[in-house]
């Protein structure tokens, strides 16, 4: 048998002793997520540790590897979430932003329409009425101006807003077009916001995905409960700048048409009377972080974007001099009084605010607002007993297959089998270890997928030691036996195992939820499995014959 080369052996023996230590961590799953868990949080707070962080930390050693398979929804518990996402909101957003620019369009057409006035309408609908109906054909070509192409390829070519005349009445509205483009826009951007959100929190592989045209669902393995889940989705953390109309110590006050009577966070008993448009929004806002203010007291600085930095610089250089509102969810934090021009679209908040608070609202600023309210349809919390009955269900599961399996190998190919039960153990550390590393989610039908490779793994054993059996029934000497054995089985077993990875690649694609996670587990069993078939198991052999030199051998 011609012996491999040395950079092939060592090359091998990397990769075995790489797979057994990655995968080690999972043998102490309770200590190393508890490290990982410590390490995160003294990173975040910027490498100041309680007690209880050290001695956590302490728990597994730095230099080992500590990256370790994520757990799904049914085997660690958790919350799971079916909502249902209000697309009708942003229409009202829409057409409130636009009231501003339609006033504006009508200012330069003063002399042909008259006065303009914003009418009562239904939410998702602006309605303006004009004193003279004569002008209405230039009045309908102005707001007609303000609308852009759809940007959608089957909405290519049309308006993004509907204008019609109803008497003296200008009536404008989003387009069918738009409102489709709007609502695909709306669900992405409740998943990423959503999906941001949790992982601020430090939750592991959450399931996070559109289900029909206004549905979202979540599975956040390792929360509490899902109230608690609910609570972090539904916090919505919506950051506008308002001008400010009035202040006044009555609840009952009457704000008047498009304002709003909003409460004062710091200050009991006192309200402001807002504009309704926001003169910007936290939808512009692109960072916030904790911080201090010039008493030494926890603040919250924030960044706009270059479209946010304009309008507030704009703003605050045309109203030197009079308040305007910070509001947080319909709260205003604070009512400073421009005191000079703001360019650069940077600033900072200001209130009765702990360290922990601070930080916490920066986090949901950054997660920024969801753009419609969202309903939630169905909600269930997974304990993680269960999931600690399915682990120990599949582990003896695996087990028992393992044992089976290499009972088998041993009485049918003897020392070989061994050789190839030695194998197997490999394949099944280079598994986790491949798991661990892109972090992996192993879901309940994953656990089947590792089962059902165990038994895969061999298969390509079999068909080398057969082969090697042929040859040794035609009388070849055992180095070339073996040689030949693996020669002329190679093909199969690449044809074999090719075939069933384009079915787990086809299940990946396609499939959803714990379907992708049996697909990740199978596909990454096949490759192991060959791996340690033509590679590991022919060096173990290539070392034994080193070694003993038999000048016969039963297969």
């Amino acid at each position: 048998m011609q012996p491999m080369a040395l950079w092939k052996r060592v090359l091998i023996l990397l990769v075995c002793v790489w797979g057994i230590a990655a995968a080690m961590p999972n043998l102490f799953y309770a200590k190393v997520e508890a490290h990982n868990d410590a390490v995160a949080a003294i990173e975040a707070a910027g490498g100041t540790a309680t007690a209880e962080q050290e001695a956590a930390r302490a728990e597994w050693p730095n230099f080992l590897p500590s990256a370790l398979v994520n757990l799904g929804l049914d085997l660690r518990g958790g919350a799971h979430l079916l909502a249902e996402v209000q697309v009708e909101d942003v229409y009202k957003s829409r057409m409130d932003a636009l009231w501003p620019e339609v006033r504006d369009a009508m200012r330069d057409l003063r002399d042909q329409v008259g006065a303009v006035r914003r009418a009562p309408s239904p939410d998702g609908v602006l309605r303006v009425t004009i004193s003279k109906p004569e002008g209405m054909a230039a009045a309908l070509e102005a707001v007609r101006g303000l609308g852009d192409s759809v940007v959608t390829l089957t909405g290519v070519g049309k308006s993004t807003i509907d204008v019609t005349a109803e008497g003296n009445d200008i009536v404008v509205q989003l387009s069918e077009a738009e409102k489709q483009a709007t609502d695909d826009r709306t669900i992405q951007q409740s998943l990423e916001i959503i999906r941001r959100r949790v992982d601020e929190v430090g939750t592991r592989e959450p399931t996070i995905q559109r289900q029909g045209e206004d549905r979202v669902l979540i599975q956040v393995p390792g929360i509490g409960s899902a109230s608690e889940l609910k609570a972090l989705i539904g916090t919505t953390a919506k950051l506008t700048f308002n001008a400010v109309v009035s202040r006044t110590n009555d609840a009952g006050a009457d704000p008047g048409p498009r304002n709003l009577l909003l409460p004062s966070m710091d200050e009991d008993g006192v309200y402001y009377i807002v504009e309704e448009t926001p003169v910007v929004s936290g939808d512009e806002l692109v960072d916030a972080q904790p911080s201090f203010d010039q008493n030494n007291r926890p603040a919250v600085s924030f960044r706009f974007d270059t479209t946010g930095a304009r309008k507030f610089g704009d703003y605050t250089a045309a109203n030197i001099g009079a308040p305007f509102a910070i509001v947080l969810d319909n709260e205003v934090i604070s009512a400073p009084v421009i005191q000079s021009h703001i360019p650069g679209g940077s600033g900072i908040i200001t209130g009765s605010f702990s360290v922990e608070e601070s930080t916490k609202l920066a986090v949901l600023l950054r997660a920024g607002a969801l753009p419609a309210e969202m309903s939630f349809l169905e909600e269930r919390t997974i304990g993680p007993e269960l999931g600690a009955d399915s682990i120990s269900a599949g582990r003896v599961a695996a087990v028992v297959a393992m044992v089976a399996v290499g009972l088998f190998m041993i009485a049918s190919y003897g020392l070989f089998g061994l050789f190839a039960v030695v194998a197997l153990v490999v394949n099944m550390a280079l598994i986790f270890a491949v798991m661990s590393v892109i972090g992996g989610t192993l879901t309940l039908p994953g656990i089947g997928g590792i089962v059902l490779t165990i038994g895969m793994a061999v298969d390509a054993n079999v068909l080398v030691f057969e082969r090697i059996r042929e040859e040794l029934r035609a009388q070849k000497n055992p180095f070339r036996a073996v040689e030949i054995g693996y020669e002329r089985a190679m093909s199969a077993i690449v044809d074999a195992n090719l075939t069933t990875m384009i079915s787990a690649g086809t299940l990946f694609i396609l499939g959803a939820g714990p379907v992708r996670g049996f697909a990740v587990t199978l596909g990454i069993g096949v490759v192991t499995s060959v791996f340690t078939a033509l590679l590991v198991t022919r060096a173990i052999i290539e070392i034994w014959f080193r070694f003993t030199r038999p000048k016969s051998i039963i297969v």
